[in-house]
């Protein structure tokens, strides 16, 4: 009984030998069905894979585009106080090379004829002071073009002081002139050097236009075609930019009960610092706009400082 038990153990591996010596086709195909199911089931496993991979990308692409979810910021090390998350203003230093962190910016339209637009918190107030400390120990009688010359002349119609700074002399006014250029889409190589302004009490600037009216100021990239205006002080009373021919609801604008007598003479804005008006002196067309005609008013209680940048078709030559 035992010897008849050995002899069937020994007895299957034989049989399992020969048949796999005399009949190797049958033990192939079994192992060539075995290796198939299995690679059969891990293509079907790759291909699930890249499509959830390509669902999922095609899903988060659609979200970031609607704005719904956003990348996450880098941080910023120091090799002192370790990591610190970096916040918007940082980002904007980088971006613009400012001075100082500038308030929330948003835009406001004032107008369409002419097209004039306020943008709150354009300069930080370390950037107006700035300026103003670079005028202060230059500063002289603001002139006006002489329409039939084309040369500077000392008129009534314009009492403030003022005086140039050269295009891109630093660092700080660089970093502004392309914040100008970003927004406007105008290069910075199409502007003057920006102009710094100062009003004391009842000084102003009757109305009047940015473009000119003489042959001989547009030899220089011709026509002036926008002019970008910022605020450098606050003003307690009056120094209002007002726009006397402008079509719009001059009364609806939230500061109206503020506003001085002469600034419920148009569309009117009061000085606030780092903020900018952004108007266009020219349509869309390329024509001249009258109602571009805009003024300073009076200062009544405080000091006025201002910076406007005037912004030609061409380049302008410095």
């Amino acid at each position: 009984m035992r010897h008849h038990m050995i002899g069937s153990y020994v007895q299957f591996p034989r049989d399992f030998a020969r048949k796999a010596l005399f009949w190797p086709d049958g033990g192939l195909k079994m192992a060539k069905g075995k290796v198939a199911r299995v690679q059969a089931r891990g293509a079907s496993k790759r291909s699930l894979a890249l499509t959830l991979l390509l669902s999922f990308t095609v899903v988060l692409l659609f979200l970031l585009a609607l704005g719904i979810v956003s990348l996450p910021v880098r941080r910023e090390f120091s090799p002192r106080e370790g990591p610190t998350p970096v916040n918007a203003n940082s980002l904007e230093r980088v971006a613009f090379g400012g001075l100082g962190e500038r308030g929330k910016q948003w835009t406001q339209v004032l107008s369409w004829e002419p097209r004039a637009f306020l943008y709150h918190n354009f300069l930080s107030r370390e950037e107006c002071e700035y300026l103003v400390s670079l005028a202060k120990p230059r500063i002289s009688k603001s002139t006006v073009v002489d329409g039939s010359t084309g040369k500077s002349m000392d008129s009534g119609v314009r009492t403030s002081s003022g005086m140039f700074l050269n295009r891109g002399q630093d660092k700080i006014v660089r970093a502004i002139e392309k914040r100008i250029a970003d927004f406007t889409h105008i290069p910075v190589e199409h502007g003057e050097g920006l102009q710094i302004l100062q009003y004391g009490h009842g000084q102003k600037y009757d109305a009047h236009h940015d473009y000119f009216s003489d042959p001989f100021n547009t030899r220089n990239g011709g026509q002036r075609m926008a002019t970008m205006l910022m605020y450098l002080s606050d003003v307690e009373e009056g120094g209002e930019t007002v726009f006397p021919a402008a079509k719009a609801n001059f009364s609806a604008v939230p500061w109206w009960n503020d506003l001085s007598e002469c600034g419920k003479q148009g569309l009117s804005v009061k000085p606030k610092m780092g903020n900018a008006v952004l108007f266009w002196s020219m349509k869309p067309d390329g024509t001249l706009d009258p109602a571009s005609l805009h003024g300073a008013c009076p200062v009544i209680k405080g000091t006025k400082w201002s910076a406007p940048k005037w912004m030609h078709v061409w380049e302008y030559k410095v």
